[in-house]
């Protein structure tokens, strides 16, 4: 889960990370209310989770709340990205000498952390890696030892940080690693760090990202999620505890397996060049139990997207052998009834195949057609979401 800038800034005020004070704002009105409380100049900042919210008109500053108040006006409902901002915050403002850019984040290709940190901040990461790769320093973090003194000043030097720098900036490296740590975060970046013309280091601008997979244990994170910004399809595969992604396309995506699934994406996504550019419309792993309530949930879900035109259900028999899942798509069909209104395309292979695809012949039912192989069934499938 992203969170929003505000959020972000909270949690690091919780954990002692040096930040200006900020007040959400949901109309012009509370805007101008927050600004008079803060006092001086203020930055309103689009709250949406992508960046380039400057570029877009998204971050304005105010030397008065009346300022304050036109700013907010001028971005709330705006579409940034296409995201529609629809909370701004208003921040303190700061006289910035310097800025700097930092984060801790998962490295899975090397199943370490992270952490990359550079003496020039404020642009986007992305734009310094690319054009000056030797002003970003890629510093390896043990996760069994962390981010601690020592590390941070590591850190600090490694980014060309000058020496009366790096005591002042190794402090906020090790409370940012604290936020990441027990926070069960997967991201946590500061872009930029500035340090004030008074001579104060502080996050100015914060991005979060938490692992839901830690959620058993972080109580306080579901009050900050926005279901309001949920895809409701979404929401409603969490509820079934389905790995549901919604996509563009127009060929639904359903298998039992990530790998499978990702695959299954790619071979539809190739085979829909030829059928009028049709794409998947969502990734869906039902898992090894593909049994009717499980299928008839996760079907439900596919064909409650407009958005697609045919299913493609493409599963390879392991644990939960083929005949189990043909019995399960039957059974999905006889539950959702009428609202099973699009053409499916099944692709079994694996433990008791032959049994499986019996099944599914003798049924007979209108909408499914059988296909031997992957490629098939996916070239099927995006040749009817084209018709």
């Amino acid at each position: 889960m992203d969170l929003y800038e505000y959020q972000a800034r909270d949690i690091f005020e919780k954990y002692g990370v040096p930040v200006l004070a900020g007040i959400t704002a949901d109309t012009p009105e509370e805007a101008r209310a927050a600004a008079e409380k803060i006092g001086g100049v203020v930055v309103v900042k689009a709250q949406v989770k992508t960046g380039g919210r400057g570029k877009a008109g998204g971050v304005k500053v105010a030397k008065t709340p009346e300022e304050a108040y036109a700013a907010a006006e001028a971005i709330l409902g705006l579409d940034i990205k296409g995201h529609v901002v629809k909370r701004v915050m208003v921040a303190q403002g700061a006289n910035i000498a310097q800025e700097f850019y930092f984060s801790v984040l998962l490295d899975r290709a090397n199943r370490s952390l992270l952490s990359l940190c550079s003496v020039e901040g404020g642009m986007e990461i992305e734009q310094l890696a690319v054009e000056k790769p030797e002003a970003l320093a890629r510093v390896q973090v043990d996760p069994l030892t962390g981010i601690d003194a020592a590390k941070a000043k590591e850190i600090a030097e490694a980014a060309n940080f000058p020496a009366e720098l790096v005591e002042k900036v190794a402090p906020v490296f090790e409370k940012l690693y604290r936020v990441y740590t027990e926070e069960d975060a997967t991201l946590v970046e500061v872009n930029p760090l500035v340090l004030t013309a008074e001579g104060a280091v502080i996050a100015l601008d914060g991005k979060v990202s938490l692992d839901a997979n830690a959620e058993f244990r972080q109580a306080g994170h579901a009050a900050l999620e926005d279901k309001a910004a949920t895809d409701p399809l979404e929401a409603k595969a969490k509820e079934f505890d389905l790995n549901y992604v919604k996509l563009d396309g127009e060929v639904g995506i359903i298998g039992n397996g990530a790998g499978l699934v990702m695959s299954t994406l790619d071979v539809v996504a190739y085979a829909g060049e030829a059928h009028g550019g049709v794409k998947p419309a969502n990734f869906l792993d039902i898992g090894g139990g593909a049994s009717a309530e499980v299928m008839a949930q996760g079907l439900g879900i596919i064909l409650g997207d407009p958005q697609v035109k045919s299913v493609f259900v493409n599963v390879f028999g392991g644990i939960t052998s083929c005949d189990a899942v043909a019995n399960g798509i039957v059974g999905a069909l006889e539950q959702l009834g009428d609202s099973a209104n699009k053409p499916l395309v099944v692709r079994l292979d694996g433990n008791n195949v032959e049994e499986g695809r019996a099944i599914l012949e003798a049924a007979n039912h209108p909408l499914v057609t059988l296909m031997a192989t992957m490629d098939e069934g996916a070239a099927k499938a995006a040749e009817l979401a084209n018709r």
